[in-house]
């Protein structure tokens, strides 16, 4: 099939750990790396947002990356880019029209808008992503939710345009059909992870004396870094790794206040920002950690516990969104309640104090991500969504 995917913020070629390059876009550059791997070609669509970019550029995996012009070739926060999906959609149109793509798969609600209208006078079908919802993003933000008004109301009208929805856990299905869209045409197909880069088997970053507690995500309240700080005067002599951010974390807001938040804590000497992290060097500072820590508010899915769970290390994790699906409680890691700093401070205690109990909970953790998380399996999984929302306008809720 020749598959045309769109995600107009997460370019797969960004570095991760900026305030808008996370896990979608670690989710279209391998989901469309897997999809070549099957023989398919793949096109990814993204906004330029640098006139250093070429208009077209191959990957090393196979798949063509296009930076479509809409809006200015400069960065521009996510939450602002909404006036420029007309334009994008233009584009789109105009690319696809001598050679059309044999479906369409939108990534993220702006790009479901885009592909909306690019696609309406045509017959090619249309899968759709959300990544993350607006309502339960304002369910949690409340005023601090900074997506355009609009942001809700699109959703429900990709949803109905889309021929096919791939929701990326159960609890997602659950919203969606809070929405009011037909269950017949929502598949859960959840992210993946890369088993060839994140394994057991590697080195090691360095380590201290102490027991080691990593945490990775961009640096948004969200994320829980509060909570884990807050949690660390319950774990003693252990130190709380955080990985992500800017490059320059001594200019960063959020940097400095939770670097303020652990003095306050007391714990200052135990917490380091280790700042962005290349890709490469990702698995080794997962295999130094006793425990991954991942305890945002929500989470709409999270592919860091499952690169901790392939690297054989055991997770704690909120029990919200995605993370139900990945984390086990009591076979791979531990579920908390969310925003609990107690709770969250008794799990990590009680399981660094339980070493072998951290051992099999690593175990198990890898066992799941080969049978169920794999790329390849998600690719394949995709592919079946792409083929039937091709023929048939129904599709089932896979299980």
């Amino acid at each position: 099939m020749r598959i045309a995917m769109v995600s107009e913020h997460a370019s797969p070629l960004a570095a991760l750990g900026a305030a808008d390059a996370g896990g979608q876009n670690v989710h279209v550059a391998a989901l469309a790396a897997a999809l070549v791997r099957r023989g398919h070609e793949v096109v990814v669509y993204t906004r330029r947002d640098s006139r250093r970019l070429p208009r077209r550029v191959g990957t090393p995996d196979g798949y063509e990356v296009v930076h479509v012009p809409a809006g200015p070739a400069k960065q521009v926060p996510k939450d602002d880019l909404l006036p420029h999906m007309t334009e994008f959609s233009r584009f789109l149109a105009h690319d696809w029209g001598d050679r059309p793509p044999d479906v369409v798969h939108s990534h993220f609600w702006m790009s479901g808008l885009a592909s909306v209208l690019a696609v309406r006078h045509t017959r090619i079908p249309l899968v759709h992503t959300y990544h993350a919802l607006g309502t339960v993003k304002r369910r949690h933000q409340g005023a601090q939710d900074t997506s355009p008004a609009e942001r809700i109301a699109v959703e429900r009208l990709v949803g109905h345009e889309a021929d096919a929805i791939a929701a990326t856990c159960d609890d997602e299905v659950e919203e969606l059909l809070s929405m009011g869209l037909r269950r017949n045409k929502i598949a859960v197909v959840p992210c993946g992870v890369d088993t060839a880069l994140f394994s057991p088997a590697g080195p090691a970053a360095p380590r201290t004396g102490r027991r080691r507690i990593v945490s990775v995500g961009r640096f948004v309240p969200r994320k829980g870094f509060d909570d884990l700080i807050a949690a660390l005067p319950l774990v003693r002599d252990a130190e709380l790794v955080i990985a992500g951010g800017p490059p320059d974390l001594k200019a960063d807001p959020e940097a400095r206040r939770l670097l303020a938040r652990a003095e306050l804590c007391g714990v200052a000497d135990r917490v380091r920002l280790a700042g962005q992290v290349a890709r490469a060097d990702m698995p080794a500072l997962l295999r130094s950690a006793d425990v991954v820590a991942c305890v945002p508010w929500y989470e709409p899915f999270g592919i860091v516990p499952l690169e901790a769970m392939a690297c054989g290390v055991p997770v704690v994790a909120s029990a919200v969104g995605g993370l139900t699906d990945t984390v086990v409680h009591g076979v791979t890691g531990v579920q908390v309640p969310p925003r609990d700093p107690r709770a969250l401070g008794r799990a990590l205690r009680e399981l660094l104090a339980n070493p072998s109990r951290g051992f099999a909970y690593g175990i198990a953790g890898k066992d799941r991500v080969d049978v169920k998380y794999t790329w390849d399996e998600i690719a394949a999984r995709t592919e079946l969504v792409h083929r039937r929302a091709r023929t048939t306008g129904d599709l089932a809720v896979a299980q």
